[in-house]
């Protein structure tokens, strides 16, 4: 058992190198030289770049089946596992697209959010555990994976409306398109923040103990970085470590959410130090850098394939989001539909893309504003991801 988990990992991680070598690879397809010879070598780039990506696909699915075979479920039932299925479904979408349109721009920045979805994942607990009684339900595998594949496939147009908007703005002006557009740019970078800082603390071994109360049960957790957000009304339990700057505030409830919280805050902080190394480098903004390479994607293509990776993926989340998860609630909980907080947020992201669809085809909404609400969307799909399942306490909290 411990050998195949030990393979298992082994696979994710060799995934995860294959990828970015493969990100490369698809750099080299956008640099602008003009030779007949350059596009040869381009087109040899961008062959080694999606063979890589396969190679790399196969050994994440390695990794999927035998973990499943391994914890004998399907390794989609906590962030760690659904967060690494999440960046696998994404790299699929990009593959199938990729056969179907040849732009190798795409696989330059659909593989970072790939490869940043799963380095946020390696961030959490990786020991395969039993399931608690609530996920012990062959829903688990119905529900979860389809609602991961339709999100990995909107993924892929959240990936071509930043490119489309990168491409279309005027990077020399300053505005609220400009700085709308950065914010983007930056909280891609703030996972980076989150990864950077969580593995060097990681590394040293950090740990500190809290104790502190949840209505009447007094808890014990334990803190891997820092404790710039202690618990409320909590206690240091660990001497010699440094003491809370703050209390996380009393709203926050759930599970560990102290420590939730304080991961949160470092995130923003190491991620804006961060983009700000980033800035002084380049002397410019992130889009004004990359703009300059996209000079011969064609719009209409990045707007075509925005508007069909919604086409696709918003009836397969629609199946897993909604429809298997109100069945799966009537199963476990005894109701349809409760209002907790991940219910919630997923019927938001569902009225989004809904009228995502509903103003391209009634109101004309093609191009810049496809591409705005792309991201939004795609925005609101983190958020469930993220805030919801570390901040907000519901009945999906062992999520």
């Amino acid at each position: 058992m411990g050998n195949l988990i030990s393979f298992s990992s082994t696979m994710l991680y060799t995934a995860f190198i294959l990828y970015l070598i493969a990100t490369f690879f698809f750099g080299f397809t956008i640099r602008d030289k003009h030779t007949s010879t350059s596009k040869g070598s381009k087109g040899v780039a961008a062959k080694i770049g999606i063979s890589l990506t396969i190679a790399g696909f196969i050994a994440q699915l390695t990794y999927f089946i035998t973990r499943w075979i391994a914890s004998g479920h399907a390794p989609v039932s906590n962030l760690f596992e659904f967060m690494t299925f999440f960046g696998m479904t994404i790299v699929l979408a990009f593959i199938f697209i990729y056969f179907i349109y040849k732009l190798t721009v795409l696989g330059l920045f659909a593989l970072p959010v790939a490869l940043i979805i799963i380095a946020y994942a390696s961030m959490f607990p990786t020991e395969v555990s039993p399931l608690v009684p609530s996920l012990q339900s062959h829903w688990l595998y119905i529900h979860v994976t389809t609602v991961s594949l339709g999100q990995g496939i909107l993924a892929i147009s959240f990936v071509t409306g930043v490119i489309y908007l990168i491409k279309h703005i005027d990077q020399s002006q300053l505005n609220w398109r400009n700085f709308s557009l950065e914010a983007v740019l930056y909280s891609l970078v703030l996972f980076i923040g989150f990864v950077v800082i969580t593995t060097t603390f990681n590394t040293m071994d950090y740990s500190a103990s809290f104790e502190y109360k949840n209505g009447s049960k007094t808890y014990t957790t334990e803190y891997n970085l820092p404790a710039l957000a202690g618990p409320n009304e909590g206690i240091l339990l660990t001497e010699g470590v440094m003491e809370p700057w703050f209390e996380t505030p009393a709203w926050m409830h759930g599970a560990d959410a102290g420590k939730k919280f304080n991961t949160l805050v470092w995130s923003f902080i190491t991620g804006t130090i961060i983009y700000g190394l980033v800035l002084l480098i380049l002397r410019k903004r992130i889009g004004a850098a990359i703009q300059p390479l996209l000079k011969n994607v064609k719009l209409d293509l990045l707007d075509e394939i925005t508007y069909r990776a919604v086409a696709i993926g918003f009836p397969v989340f629609t199946l897993g989001g909604l429809i298997f998860a109100a069945i799966w609630a009537q199963e476990a909980w005894g109701r349809f539909w409760g209002w907790d907080p991940k219910e919630v947020w997923a019927l938001i992201t569902w009225f989004f893309y809904a009228a995502f669809l509903h103003l391209r085809l009634s109101r004309g909404w093609h191009g810049e504003k496809s591409a705005w609400l792309a991201v939004g969307g795609f925005a609101i799909i983190m958020f469930n991801l993220i805030a919801v399942n570390l901040i907000l306490a519901g009945l999906h909290s062992y999520a």
